[in-house]
């Protein structure tokens, strides 16, 4: 397990000011398991996995992994990259164009400090190049992969020295959209089958919601929430994550009190809203409710139930898997997903029903932080 404990790091900017680049960040990974460092640039996610990997030092905190101190700032400890023993990927494969496939992969076993008989370099360079499926290529140049060859062989080397943890920064990255979707199954279904307990960082939401077991999103060096990619998607604790991850609707209100079948009532600019939210409210709390656009229902006909409304089709996009909708309810505007046979006419009027279970109630401005 990996355990990050009350990190920081701080370091003078080019005009001397302390800039606070991780602030008080905690979270633990069992093995085996994939966890996301998420959020856009400068957010600290990848200076807090250099310091798991021992390339930057921290200014206090503890890092743990399996019961080993890698670095305690309460003790003095501080164990170099090369004496930690973890796997990195990086957005750079830094692939040696002079060698071939089969030597990029043994490099790490040939130049470490105990060099293993040629037999088991072989045997394992051998199974991590079949794990990442390039073991058909092991005499090929280097330099004649393809850019996801090459992602998959940087991966190959890493994975030789059997890591007890892999920690890999934005490394599908440099590869265009299509391969990078199919690297996506790539990555995990490795990930799956090897059993590696691993560190991802990246700014693509997609990324971390196809590849995670838990995610941790990220905004000026602290962590705003810790939790399952559909803890995250449905339930964000607050406004940056709702905002940052997916698309969604903010609509103001103002709690009106509980409602008698669960979740509060707000009062909000298109009408009562029935909702849910993760934090106590209270009447006349201001909130902000967050309603994704596939939760945007279209119907020609009223439907039954709560949180219906009626509306105007103010503009349509066909996006081929899925039709956009922006409706206006009263003055303001949503944005509707739904199916392509949907065919509603701009200017059309129609109904929409949000379901009280995906409207979700969170504080505008305050960071709620993860447990």
């Amino acid at each position: 397990m990996l355990s990050v404990n009350a990190l920081n790091t701080s370091y003078p900017n080019e005009r001397g000011e302390i800039v606070k680049a991780v602030q008080n960040v905690s979270f633990e990974v069992p093995d085996g398991k994939l966890f996301t460092l998420l959020g856009p640039s400068g957010c600290g996610k990848t200076t807090t996995l250099r310091s798991i990997a021992g390339l930057e030092k921290p200014t206090s905190g503890q890092i743990t992994v399996n019961s080993r101190v890698v670095y305690a700032s309460a003790t003095n400890t501080f164990v170099a990259p090369n004496k930690r023993g973890f796997g990195m990927v990086f957005q750079s494969y830094a692939i040696w164009p002079h060698m071939n496939v089969f030597q990029n992969a043994a490099f790490p076993l040939e130049v470490g400090g105990k060099r293993p008989p040629r037999k088991e370099i072989q045997d394992k360079v051998m199974r991590v190049l079949a794990a990442v499926r390039l073991d058909h290529l092991a005499d090929r140049e280097a330099t004649k992969l393809s850019g996801g060859q090459q992602q998959r062989l940087a991966l190959a080397r890493a994975l030789v020295m059997e890591p007890e943890l892999l920690l890999l920064d934005e490394p599908l990255s440099n590869l265009d959209a299509k391969l990078r979707d199919r690297m996506r199954f790539e990555v995990k279904r490795m990930q799956r089958e090897l059993g590696l307990t691993t560190i991802y960082v990246t700014h693509d939401q997609s990324e971390a919601l196809a590849l995670s077991h838990e995610i941790a999103v990220m905004s000026e060096g602290q962590i705003m929430q810790i939790g399952t990619p559909q803890d995250i998607y449905e339930r964000p604790a607050n406004k940056f994550v709702a905002d940052f991850v997916g698309v969604t609707n903010f609509i103001e209100g103002s709690v009106l009190g509980a409602h008698e079948d669960g979740g509060y009532v707000v009062e909000t600019p298109i009408g009562p809203l029935g909702v849910v939210s993760a934090d106590l409210l209270r009447v006349g709390d201001d909130v902000l409710v967050s309603v994704r656009p596939e939760d945007v229902v279209l119907s020609d006909q009223r439907p039954e139930g709560r949180n219906v409304f009626e509306s105007v089709v103010d503009v349509r996009v066909f996006l081929g898997e899925y039709r956009d909708f922006q409706v206006k309810v009263g003055e303001r505007l949503l944005l509707a997903r739904a199916h392509p046979s949907i065919g509603t006419a701009v200017g059309e009027k129609t109904y929409i029903q949000l379901n009280p279970e995906k409207c979700v109630a969170i504080f505008g401005e305050r960071k709620k932080k993860a447990a």
